[in-house]
């Protein structure tokens, strides 16, 4: 949507009183004597101008562009009046300058060990000459076409209401965003694959203006080489690298700022926010904290949530005992069977178990072992993947994600449904017989 421009007048008065040549008008002695009627070289009297003085209007936004470009470039106007200030996210920083945002991703993959800056240069406007800029990618802002190469980008690109600047997505079996499925089934996106596999054929025909993915630091795996090597703008997205769940989920600033959409994404995310916090510290004052575990076995491994990770913030923030609450690992824990057995066997809840599991036949099905937790004696297991596809695709991590505040209301409805009475589940369900 066109957001239309207001200006500022800045009225410039001109008057200029003077003799000929441009020089300064001469002073009358405030003692002069005055003329008699029969003077002959009295002073002729003052011109009084009759015309309206000259009006200059200096033109400055009071709100970004995010359409089209500037057409009269002035170096003295802000041309971002609407900015993004950062609170819970620490993977990205933006400075603003007049007529473009300097945008760091600190660490665009686990252990990189330099960081990627971003200058987004408002269109219609000059790009900085600055040397020390030399090594960060120029953008010119409003984006105008983008491709996406994870299902975490759609939601924040709604949210920003830029969903008409999508031209490609990676892969259209693990989407859930009605709307993106809506463009797909129009034939108005284009599928460009993922990882290793991306199609940079259809990526060069494509030709956005923006590709936008996250790493992994594998460059057998990530997309990010190829597209480098084709000439694309890749902006990484490392939303999945932060410790808490408003962390993540204030990355919907760092899509904003590709299309000027500062206030947009500012809204959204205050508003999800405020809901978050609301609701956490109405459950953190629970008396009752059941305990709770969390992941299941791969190949022999139980995963098991970190005590520092945005799932144990989340657990914690939900009024709850997480048992591995005194680790402070920020991903996952590798583990044995008998180790988490012996920790949690008498657990009151078991969360987040493979994404085959559709009921407690299931979770067996896997592992005859499982039967012995109290939670699965007892019924209290609850999976993460009740808006999951046909394919797969799995909207908890999809727009749960960008609405940490449902996930965490979820939460609550399981730990302290007192607190949320009536309250139906949204991305989670109680596994049955």
């Amino acid at each position: 949507m066109r957001v239309p421009y207001r200006w500022i007048a800045v009225l410039l008065l001109v008057s200029a009183l003077g003799a000929c040549g441009g020089q300064p008008a001469a002073q009358v002695p405030t003692d002069a004597p005055g003329p008699t009627a029969a003077s002959t070289d009295a002073p002729a009297p003052i011109a009084v101008p009759t015309e309206a003085p000259t009006v200059t209007v200096i033109e400055a936004p009071v709100v970004n562009l995010t359409e089209g470009c500037v057409t009269d470039y002035d170096p003295d106007i802000d041309y971002f009046p609407e900015k993004v200030t950062l609170s819970e996210a620490q993977g990205f920083s933006v400075e603003y300058f007049h007529n473009y945002k300097l945008v760091t991703v600190q660490t665009p993959w686990p252990g990189a060990e330099e960081a990627y800056r971003y200058v987004l240069v408002q269109c219609g406007t000059p790009a900085p000459t600055d040397p020390a800029l030399a090594d960060a990618t120029q953008i010119e802002v409003p984006v105008k076409s983008i491709v996406t190469m994870s299902t975490t980008e759609l939601p924040p690109l709604m949210q920003v209401g830029a969903l008409d600047r999508l031209v490609g997505v990676g892969a259209f079996k693990h989407i859930n965003t009605p709307d993106v499925i809506a463009l797909i089934e129009a034939g108005k996106l284009k599928e460009v694959g993922s990882g290793s596999d991306v199609n940079i054929e259809q990526m060069i025909d494509l030709a956005p203006e923006l590709v936008m993915t996250s790493a992994a630091g594998n460059a057998d795996h990530d997309a990010y080489p190829k597209l480098f090597e084709a000439g694309l703008t890749v902006a990484f997205d490392s939303a999945w690298l932060e410790h808490g769940p408003l962390g993540r989920a204030e990355w919907i600033k760092y899509m904003g700022l590709f299309f000027n959409q500062e206030a947009a994404a500012e809204q959204s995310y205050a508003e999800m926010a405020t809901r978050y916090t609301e609701m956490a510290a109405k459950a953190r004052e629970a008396t009752e904290k059941p305990t709770v575990l969390t992941g299941f076995t791969y190949d022999g491994v139980w995963y098991v949530s970190g005590g520092d990770s945005y799932v144990a913030q989340m657990l914690v923030d939900a009024g709850a005992d997480y048992l591995w609450a005194d680790d402070d690992s920020t991903g996952s824990l590798q583990l044995s069977f008998e180790v988490v057995f012996e920790r949690a066997q008498d657990a009151d809840f078991w969360l987040n178990g493979s994404t085959y599991w559709q009921s407690l036949a299931d979770v067996t099905k896997d592992d005859e072992r499982y039967a012995k937790f109290a939670a699965f004696q007892n019924g209290a297991i609850y999976n993460n993947n009740a808006r999951q596809n046909e394919n797969g695709g799995n909207d908890y991590w999809e727009s749960g994600v960008a609405n940490p505040d449902i996930v965490l209301a979820d939460l609550i409805t399981i730990f302290h449904p007192e607190l949320l009475p009536d309250r139906e589940l949204y991305y989670y369900r109680k596994l049955e017989p």
